[in-house]
């Protein structure tokens, strides 16, 4: 390859990564530590996270339920897997 067709594709990788954000910086660097601290203040807590797939109708139910709370979606899981659990 020619050393013309080598800049050129080294110039197609460089646009490639600009362009899918490989070279990010502002935005997307800061909110790094904000998730980060989150996540330490959670575990101080004692909170682990924990991911499930629920029925869509389901998912509704429990985000209108939240909304005529005006409560927090992970403590309105926590109450009711509590109370499901006494019984």
């Amino acid at each position: 390859m020619k050393k013309t067709g080598l800049a050129k594709s080294d110039a197609k990788k460089l646009m490639g990564k600009m362009a899918t954000g490989g070279a990010s910086f502002g935005a997307a660097d800061a909110a790094a530590p904000d998730r980060r601290e989150q996540r330490d203040k959670e575990r101080a807590l004692g909170l682990v996270p924990f991911a499930v797939k629920l029925n869509g109708d389901l998912v509704r139910q429990l985000q209108s339920l939240a909304q005529e709370r005006g409560g927090d979606m992970n403590a309105l899981v926590a109450e009711l897997l509590a109370k499901g659990m006494q019984d």
